[in-house]
């Protein structure tokens, strides 16, 4: 054997075996199942939910479990509609709901702004209460704010429902994150120009925020929407109360609770929050990561 051919022996590399894939293929395969798993009881509650609206209620009460109605009558919805004044529980949470979310949204922009382009002392310690606000339950503030609103003569009024709620931690740590990685160039070009700060703010900031935006809107309109304990506590009238709260009234209406009339007020309640979440979900994950890597 020449040295020609012992050095191409030497310096070949040894053959590795082709690999089919199924040792990747499991650990894939779990995660897929995995990832089932978590949506069926994400979905199956809501699908529950929905066909149960439309069920009789001997239809609800039998065993074994019969998923499907044998009719897909919306008299459980008239029934509903009929039995509680939906139409006045419907604007009050559309007029709890817009007003709330909207000055969230605005104080925490403003709020987030100060505290980013803005120079005033204590600063850093005025953002670690924000931050400290997030790691507080708002079940701890309840009692000194119904004291305080009843105090103020604020029981069964839209102020009551709305004010003690607006300062947003959420809102104002998520768009302090985000206005973090915005470029800096923009914002001194403008102030050369002359331009104010809230020019600056709602001129430059909030159109390139739009997706951070989206997200805390979805959070602060679901929360609104769907708030039920400070509503129950500072309203007692009929005629003040949001859709969250009715739905007590539609279940106590009879002594034994027609699930299927209740299931259909819930449907009512839920698809709007739906249909808003449907509309902002492109940008929802965008809003929600930017700025999370952001000291």
């Amino acid at each position: 054997m020449s040295v020609d051919v012992r050095e191409k022996i030497a310096v070949t590399p040894p053959a590795v075996p082709m690999t089919t894939g199924k040792k990747h293929g499991r650990p894939r395969l779990g995660g897929y199942l995995m990832m089932a798993v978590a949506v069926a009881v994400m979905i199956l509650p809501l699908v529950w939910m929905m066909l149960a609206s439309f069920k009789q209620r001997d239809e609800i009460y039998t065993v074994p479990i019969q998923w499907l109605p044998e009719s897909f009558e919306l008299s459980n919805y008239f029934a509903a509609l009929a039995a509680v004044p939906f139409g006045n529980f419907f604007i009050n949470s559309l007029i709890t709901t817009v007003v709330g979310a909207t000055l969230k949204i605005s104080l925490g922009l403003t709020t987030a702004y100060a505290v980013v382009f803005l120079e005033f002392p204590f600063k850093k310690f005025i953002f670690g209460l924000v931050v400290f606000a997030l790691l507080v339950p708002q079940q701890i503030v309840i009692i000194p704010n119904y004291t305080l609103v009843s105090d103020l003569g604020w029981i069964n009024s839209y102020q009551g429902l709305i004010l003690p709620g607006l300062a947003s931690a959420f809102g104002t740590f998520l768009f302090r994150q985000h206005f973090l990685t915005l470029p800096i160039s923009i914002l001194e070009a403008a102030a050369l120009d002359g331009a104010s700060h809230w020019t600056r703010l709602w001129k430059f900031v909030v159109p390139i925020s739009a997706p951070t935006i989206a997200a805390v809107a979805l959070v602060s309109i679901v929360s609104e929407w769907n708030e039920y304990l400070w509503p129950l506590l500072v309203v007692d009238k009929a005629e003040m109360m949001t859709l969250p709260v009715g739905l007590t009234l539609l279940q106590n209406n009879d002594g034994v609770t027609n699930w299927g009339v209740l299931m259909a007020g819930t449907v009512l309640i839920t698809v709007p929050v739906l249909i808003v979440f449907f509309l902002l979900q492109r940008r929802i994950v965008t809003g929600l990561t930017s700025g999370a890597v952001t000291g």
